[in-house]
């Protein structure tokens, strides 16, 4: 351990083993001042740590929290601040790295802000600055990958936490041996539940909610609580030093650092007991200045990353453990109410307050239930907790009534509403002028002038826009409301900001529509807070994504997409620079699937640009540029295999969409010359020809009798079988109408089957089935009655025969054509 720490400061141990000294927390310390140990988000903890303020009377409060914080405490209590909020730490260069440490209403430390304000007592945090504790965290990551049994895990004890560690949970572990950390966590885990099952509790939590939180006798929670966390700090000290050196020394690190800062409040002139420290349970015993001092050249050595503060509104969904939060608890909602109550006085109103949210949740699903089964419910929760020897129910105790009492027995008729009563969709708010990045404060002006706020909630909600300008209004804001909506939308996309999600729904007869599903959560605050790197506004922080994109482009269709992009976040100048990007890239382009790409979305912006209020004539000449380009490099790019041919079809659609919709702009006779050109030839790839000549097809550019010509000649017998059945391929993938319409194509089809051999015909086959396999059921059946005409065969007998279950004999040739030898293929 020793090392440990001297690997992470470079100094002298700092040793942190507590001598227990029989006193308790609550009273004065053989030091003077008082420790009072807490669990994070206790409601109990925040009950009792108020009224032993109010015995004690302090001069001084000191938190467990980043001592660079400090200054955030008084903003915490502003009037319009509504928990559960977080303090945010974020270094401010790339990679962002983040801290967090949330504030419920019912958190101990938030209720000792509020009596401090209003007692106009000095309060500050005392725990390692945040760039100390982040630059640690990273030295305790890199620690933990250097060494042969210990990979990187979410410090989920933590009030603290990182966000990337929230976020993406534990890492897998790839080695031959079982991680010894992992065994380690996995043996604390089985200590607790050890505890909750000697105490007959389903669970830790359970225990910790009847033996702490319901326990309200004066005194009890800080004497009981200190004593608990002391004997299981002895107990899990030793496993820790073995399997968890660094985490150990990262610990010992903090306490010697806080023990410092109670030594500076203490030498500033502040009696000692009339200060009250407040901190974890687990670090109570150590906050004793009989252990060593942090001294100046430890804490100039601390590493330093730099970072800044700001405050954000939290979830209750993020402080619970549902989250993967290790400090959060299950029912955050529910614990509001377990505070509530304590506030006045009387938790026996628990039950009856729960129940009853319960059955106002099922009310609005249209589910009822009768004052009865409340009362029974009731009556149920208080006998199983009698039964364990409590006087109040438990959470555990109030979930089993309600599904015996308003399930009937079933969790699922009542899994929504238990959700909404335990976890809650409750976020945080704060009002302006209360610390916050720039980016921040620009993203909350924005929501409130595009009326958008009601939507930062933790419920999915929908959002339909119409683009187009509303007549009716009075002034040009409210005109084009949903057009400004749009731009803050595609903005906050572009950003990465997770606010906002854009439905994709192929609507071409409602290009002005646009459909966006809006969810609030803490991620997407922290996304905003990290985009004031990129820029103070959300409208800077777009276009320097835009400028930088562009700076490393080198396609044309990502810059194509880059100009549409501009178009959609309302940014003409980095539009126009976007454009100048294409055009030069656009010079030596010779890729016929980049150069459709890039065509197209400029053929969407030149189509639809007038619904954004964006000049798009510049981009007329760039487009026919691009489009001349396509078709003349059409029949070249067609000489490809079967693979790349995929993405060339595609491509060749794409260019025919843009004749036909912009057919004033661009050369419509050289696309379809070139297309004939393609479809005649007999060296391109036969999935590309029989395309373009399903595309000639539809355009009525091909007579009947050239239509029986060109098939007569591709599907006959002097073809080989794949290059025959890979046309037809490519002709059945353009309009189905027109090709289920020609009757004589049908016949030459089927004359082509019958001239085929055995080995030939079973070659085909497999072709022409994965032509047919993307033909829909009603297509089938019409190609069935066409058959059956042709062949003098009732057309229904023949719908009737072809949709009969396959013979053994049957689905034997059909395994024989899927495990069909393609030779020289």
């Amino acid at each position: 351990m020793e090392k440990s720490v001297q690997r992470l400061l470079g100094d002298e141990q700092l040793n942190s083993s507590a001598a227990h000294n029989g006193s308790s927390v609550g009273e004065e310390t053989d030091n003077g001042f008082h420790v009072f140990g807490i669990r994070h988000l206790s409601p109990a903890g925040a009950h009792h740590l108020l009224s032993f303020l109010d015995k004690v009377k302090p001069t001084a409060i000191l938190v467990e929290g980043p001592s660079d914080a400090s200054g955030l405490i008084q903003q915490l209590t502003s009037r319009g601040v509504v928990p559960p909020i977080a303090i945010l730490a974020y270094t401010d260069q790339l990679p962002v790295r983040t801290l967090l440490y949330p504030l419920a209403e019912y958190s101990p430390e938030y209720q000792v802000f509020v009596w401090a304000n209003r007692h106009g007592v000095h309060t500050e945090f005392i725990d390692l600055p945040s760039n100390s504790a982040l630059a640690l965290y990273e030295q305790r990551r890199n620690q933990r990958k250097a060494m042969p049994d210990v990979q990187d895990e979410q410090d989920s004890g933590s009030q603290v936490q990182s966000q990337d560690d929230q976020q993406h949970g534990q890492q897998a572990v790839d080695s031959p041996r079982e991680n010894a950390l992992q065994a380690y966590l996995r043996q604390q885990h089985e200590r607790y539940e050890r505890i909750a099952e000697l105490a007959g509790e389903p669970d830790y939590d359970a225990y910790w909610e009847r033996h702490f939180e319901h326990n309200t006798q004066k005194d009890a929670y800080q004497r009981s609580i200190y004593e608990f966390s002391f004997q299981m700090r002895a107990l899990s000290e030793q496993d820790e030093r073995e399997h968890d050196a660094a985490e150990t020394a990262y610990n010992e690190i903090r306490e010697a650092y806080m023990r410092r800062r109670i030594r500076d409040l203490l030498e500033a002139g502040h009696s000692p007991e009339r200060v009250v420290v407040v901190t974890g349970a687990h670090h109570a015993s150590a906050l004793d200045l009989r252990l060593p001092v942090m001294n100046d050249k430890q804490l100039a050595s601390l590493p330093i990353a730099s970072t800044k503060l700001t405050l954000m509104p939290y979830s209750f969904y993020k402080l619970s453990k549902h989250s993967g939060y290790g400090a959060g608890n299950q029912a955050p909602a529910y614990f509001t109410l377990f505070w509530q109550c304590l506030q006045k006085g009387d938790l026996s109103q628990l039950p009856s307050l729960y129940f009853s949210h319960v059955v106002a949740y099922l009310r609005e699903q249209g589910t009822y239930r009768s004052t009865a089964a409340i009362i029974e419910a009731v009556r149920l929760a208080e006998a199983l907790a009698s039964l364990q020897g409590g006087s109040q129910p438990t959470w555990k105790d109030l979930r089993d009534a309600a599904v015996v009492c308003l399930g009937y027995g079933e969790l699922s008729p009542i899994a929504e509403a238990l959700a909404r009563t335990d976890v809650g969709t409750a976020i945080g708010s704060l009002p302006e002028g209360v610390s916050q990045t720039p980016i921040q404060d620009d993203m909350n002006r924005e929501l409130k002038r595009l009326k958008l706020e009601k939507y930062k909630s933790t419920v999915a909600s929908t959002l339909q826009l119409d683009l187009r300008e509303n007549r009716r209004v009075k002034t040009e804001e409210a005109a084009f409301i949903d057009l400004s909506r749009s731009v803050l939308l595609h903005r906050l996309e572009l950003l990465g900001i997770n606010f906002a999600r854009k439905q994709r729904v192929q609507q071409d007869a409602a290009s002005w529509a646009e459909h966006w599903v809006l969810q609030w959560t803490p991620e997407a605050e922290i996304q905003t807070v990290e985009s004031t790197l990129k820029g103070e506004t959300i409208e800077l922080a777009s276009a320097f994504v835009i400028n930088e994109r562009l700076e490393s482009c080198d396609d044309i269709a990502e810059a194509s997409r880059l100009i549409r992009i501009a178009c959609d976040c309302g940014l003409p100048k980095l539009m126009e620079q976007a454009r100048a990007t294409l055009q030069q890239l656009a010079v030596d382009v010779g890729n016929l699937n980049q150069i459709a790409a890039a065509a197209y979305e400029l053929s969407v912006l030149i189509q639809y640009g007038s619904l954004r209020r964006i000049e798009t004539s510049s981009l007329i000449p760039l487009l026919q540029q691009l489009f001349l380009r396509g078709a003349l490099q059409l029949v070249d790019a067609a000489n490809c295999n079967d693979d790349a041919a995929k993405a060339i079809v595609a491509a060749i659609q794409t260019l025919h969409g843009i004749a036909q919709e912009h057919y004033e702009i661009v050369d419509d006779r050289l696309w379809l010359n070139r297309l004939h050109e393609l479809s005649s030839r007999d060296d391109r790839n036969a999935k590309c020809s029989g395309f373009a000549f399903a595309i000639l097809l539809e355009r009525n550019e091909i007579s009947e009798e050239q239509s029986a010509q060109e098939v007569s000649r591709r599907l006959s017998p002097g073809i080989p079988a794949d290059l025959g059945a890979g046309w037809f391929e490519g002709l059945s993938m353009r309009n189905r109408y027109a090709l289920l319409s020609r009757l004589s194509l049908w016949k030459q089809l089927d004359a082509y089957m019958e001239s085929l051999e055995e080995e030939q015909f079973h070659r085909s086959l497999v072709f022409l089935r994965r032509a047919f396999g993307s033909f829909e059921p009603r297509e089938k059946a019409a190609i069935a009655e066409m058959m059956g005409d042709i062949w003098g065969v009732d057309a229904g007998q023949t719908g009737e025969m072809l949709q009969q279950p396959l013979s053994e004999e049957e689905k034997g040739k059909l395994d024989e054509l899927n495990d069909f030898d393609f030779g020289d293929l």
